[in-house]
């Protein structure tokens, strides 16, 4: 079942551990077929020395299992979440990669401070509002999604294809597994150059909208020019 995109979301899983985002276990990477409304991800607590293509598992988008002997990663229900909420993704990241996770326990969204981070996301990083304690016991993964969807009311998720999760960490999307994986990457970058620039000068000075903007526009606009045809 769905063999090339168990295939492809294994290697996505692979690569956050290569690129040094996540330890251990912690992180996860799902990628879905939206046709057939299934969703491909890593399994819970499975060290990703030991991982193959074989134990990623499918789940649709109601959290039951379809197919696969192991559990699904525990942010499964998140994953869920954010695909129907958001139709132009393909893929989601999450990791609690360190400098993304300092944003995210400070409760401070990224400014977009230069043209790094204007280059892959239109704008500041946005940081979510805490749980409530009755969502928590409701449903902790579920509600995770749901504050991502509450802040990104107003917000284009193509556009800003990142964000932190208070007191969390960062989860990241993108067109399939892999865009999701380079976006949670760039975010760890962002958010360390970030960090450092706070230790240097404080008040953070924000990039320049219209610098943005064109820094943004050449690789995303719909008459983007950067690379190679």
């Amino acid at each position: 079942m769905l063999l090339e995109l168990r295939q492809q979301v294994f290697e996505a899983n692979i690569e956050l551990n290569r690129r040094g985002v996540v330890l251990y276990t912690w992180g996860n990477v799902s990628g879905i077929d939206r046709e057939a409304g299934l969703v491909v991800i890593k399994p819970s607590g499975v060290p990703y020395e030991v991982m193959t293509a074989d134990d990623m598992v499918v789940v649709d988008l109601d959290n039951k299992v379809v197919w696969g002997d192991k559990k699904p990663s525990s942010d499964t229900r998140t994953h869920t979440v954010l695909y129907k909420a958001f139709p132009t993704i393909g893929g989601v990241s999450h990791t609690h990669s360190r400098h993304a996770v300092a944003w995210a326990q400070a409760r401070r969204s990224i400014p977009c401070l230069g043209t790094t981070q204007a280059d892959y996301c239109a704008g500041s990083v946005p940081c979510t509002a805490p749980l409530s304690p009755q969502e928590v016991e409701r449903d902790y993964e579920g509600a995770t999604g749901e504050a991502i969807v509450r802040r990104f009311e107003g917000l284009d998720p193509v556009a800003v294809p990142m964000v932190l999760l208070a007191g969390h960490g960062p989860f990241a999307w993108g067109a399939d597994a892999d865009e999701s994986v380079r976006n949670a990457v760039i975010l760890e970058e962002i958010a360390h150059m970030a960090t450092i620039s706070a230790t240097i000068s404080n008040p953070l000075q924000s990039l320049e909208d219209y610098v943005l903007d064109y820094h943004y526009q050449r690789k995303h606009g719909k008459n983007a020019w950067y690379g190679q045809k």
